[in-house]
């Protein structure tokens, strides 16, 4: 069974043509400045299970490794839908408020913590990172 989603004004919708990974939440600055909120919560996906339908404008910029990041929006509503790295050209992040149905999506862990806004309370029970994982490879097997 695939799983759909889209933007908010319904311009660009995807399919995702394999199991759904766990989520993260992302607490660094950049999610922060991107959701416009605390937090980010996304999904790793392989990019090359994902089909597309409508146009998409992209921003890139420098992430703190020193990696190329690239959002990817609808131009019509400015929904971000996704983003890459170039650390991980075949790998994508989809943003998981995208998704059609959202009931069971909660975080298995948490990035960035030592970005938090001092008012979120984790669950002991979910591992959080104060940063990245260094071995991202290692880390998204686990999810």
């Amino acid at each position: 069974m695939a799983i759909e989603g889209g933007c908010q004004c319904g311009q660009v919708r995807y399919r995702l043509n394999a199991p759904l990974a766990k989520a993260y939440a992302c607490h660094c600055g950049q999610c922060q400045k991107q959701t416009a909120s605390a937090f980010s919560l996304a999904v790793p996906i392989t990019f090359s299970d994902l089909e597309l339908t409508g146009d998409l404008h992209t921003v890139s910029w420098e992430a703190p490794s020193g990696a190329t990041g690239t959002g990817y929006f609808c131009p019509a509503c400015g929904s971000r839908l996704f983003h890459r790295s170039s650390r991980s050209p075949h790998g994508a992040m989809l943003k998981a408020g995208t998704l059609d149905d959202t009931a069971g999506i909660t975080p298995a862990c948490h990035l960035w913590v030592s970005r938090k806004l001092p008012w979120i309370v984790l669950d002991p029970d979910v591992p959080a990172y104060a940063e990245q994982p260094a071995d991202l490879k290692a880390w998204r097997a686990l999810l």
